[in-house]
């Protein structure tokens, strides 16, 4: 009997495009915290720029102080080559830390969303074509979303896109545990079943990979998603299999087996 699958998807980078709306967040914040900053809205330019740097980002703070690099002239080649320490020294020179940055990062996000939720989901449009795909892996089985974006956040995206997914199978920052954590759980969940986890950040694959508890877990990298031309070199050279975007769509979801119940 041929074994089933499950799909783990990542959401930002995997199956949304959330890098403007990321980006724009962590203007706004920039805004308001440095007086050099004097425009409300980021230029196009920077907007291109920031889409170059995000495979570097790793929590949604960094982007005001990525926005704040590139308004100060600081090249995407950059910050991509030396982020940490240019955040580092960005931060001790502005008397900034963590905590006071991701909490104007949410509460700018969270102001934007007040004021008008449409336009921030506009700003976080699925991938081409990933509706579609989404509603038809709904069809034939289940399939979990695995992220570190807030839960909220994925509903609302997924709502305003007719794609239906129980609450049950959002595991994002809510539930505060790592991805890996979260693989455990779905491989404990169903024991006899293939998971599938796609992602678009090597990192993640790469813990995920190094975890002996999940070598039973296929790991795809999504090369469509937020990573660098070195990071698709270094997947191959792990052997980490790669899924092309139109495979995604079209061919993925022919194995899926169908269930009831999560």
């Amino acid at each position: 009997m041929k074994q089933s699958i499950i799909y783990a998807l990542d959401f930002d980078g995997v199956i949304c495009d959330s890098v403007l709306e990321t980006g724009i967040s962590g203007w706004k914040a920039a805004f308001d915290l440095w007086d050099d900053i004097k425009i409300a809205m980021p230029s196009q330019q920077i907007i291109n720029d920031f889409r170059v740097v995000r495979p570097i980002m790793g929590t949604g703070y960094e982007a005001i102080l990525i926005n704040k690099m590139l308004h100060d002239g600081v090249s995407s080649e950059s910050i991509l080559k030396d982020f940490d320490s240019k955040k580092n020294d960005l931060m001790k020179a502005s008397r900034l830390n963590i905590d006071a940055l991701k909490k104007l990062y949410g509460e700018t996000r969270d102001v934007w969303i007040k004021d008008n939720i449409d336009e921030w989901v506009e700003k976080n449009p699925l991938f081409p074509s990933m509706a579609e795909k989404l509603r038809r892996l709904t069809d034939r089985g289940v399939w979990y979303i695995v992220t570190t974006k807030q839960e909220r956040f994925v509903k609302w995206i997924l709502s305003a896109n007719n794609v239906q997914i129980p609450d049950e199978r959002i595991y994002g920052l809510d539930r505060k545990q790592s991805k890996q954590n979260t693989l455990i759980d779905l491989l404990k969940k169903h024991p006899d079943q293939q998971m599938y986890f796609v992602e678009d950040m090597l990192s993640s694959l790469l813990e995920v990979k190094s975890n002996r508890q999940l070598q039973s877990v296929k790991l795809l990298f999504a090369p469509w998603g937020y990573n660098t031309a070195q990071d698709r070199l270094y997947a191959k050279n792990l052997n980490i299999e790669w899924v092309n975007f139109d495979d995604f769509l079209e061919e993925l979801d022919t194995d899926l087996y169908c269930e009831n119940s999560a």
